[in-house]
């Protein structure tokens, strides 16, 4: 694992902003693509305006970039809520992504479905190769869930490489997400982490007792990718330990 913890979060989104270039460089000379997994929510939001700012849009070739969703709420695309539609107005409308290059989850279809087909949709991409991203784009919850792994649903426990319904009983609602096992998979994992808010559940993550129920995002172990965790100092201010 490899900590980065920076002053402020505008010093994070810039750290992460070159790794995401670099590990997008590195994947398109090795493989001819780079394929990636983004993250919903506002700190990724300003990750991704960063990304097609003058200073980084640039430094990428964007036809060679194929993006998916690590989760998706289960709201028209059209909607406000929509991870989709956020990425498409801070990411991909001001790239001029092409849309063969965007799989979205379709989301007017039933939860379970939807779900399903995107695992197809995932399948269908990587042929006959394991579904292996290049780099996959995670926040965390102040209750410590990632992605749509939140404390406490049964999908915590699902042990196949894919994409899942989760009904989130407390805010009555559906949400698709890719599976840890989906997850774990990955070369690279790169955890997007800043504010005080989160600094309890960082802690918990990376130095409580495992404790998948409560604690999710403990989930996320690859075998052999890299985890690396974007910290601002208020983030960080409860880790005991920093390498």
């Amino acid at each position: 694992m490899d900590l980065h913890v920076l002053k402020t979060a505008d010093d994070v989104l810039r750290d992460l902003a070159d790794y995401f270039v670099a590990t997008a460089n590195q994947a398109i000379a090795a493989r001819g693509r780079f394929a990636v997994a983004l993250s919903g929510g506002s700190s990724p939001k300003k990750l991704y305006e960063l990304l097609a700012s003058p200073t980084y849009r640039a430094q990428v070739n964007w036809d060679q970039v194929y993006f998916f969703f690590g989760d998706e709420r289960n709201v028209p695309q059209s909607s406000p809520e929509s991870n989709y539609l956020m990425a498409k107005t801070a990411l991909f409308d001001p790239l001029v992504i092409r849309a063969a290059q965007v799989f979205a989850v379709e989301t007017d279809h039933d939860p379970a479905e939807a779900a399903a087909q995107y695992g197809v949709a995932i399948e269908e991409f990587f042929g006959e190769e394991k579904a292996i991203f290049d780099l996959i784009l995670l926040g965390l919850g102040d209750n410590a869930h990632t992605a749509s792994l939140f404390p406490r649903t049964s999908v915590l426990h699902e042990k196949t490489v894919g994409v899942k319904e989760v009904w989130l009983p407390e805010q009555q609602v559906y949400r698709i997400t890719f599976t840890a096992p989906l997850i774990n998979q990955a070369r690279a994992i790169a955890f997007l982490v800043y504010g005080a808010d989160k600094a309890l559940a960082v802690q918990q993550i990376l130095e409580f007792d495992r404790n998948i129920e409560q604690y999710p995002a403990q989930l996320i172990a690859p075998e052999s990718g890299q985890v690396s965790w974007f910290l601002d100092e208020a983030a960080a201010c409860k880790l005991t330990k920093r390498g």
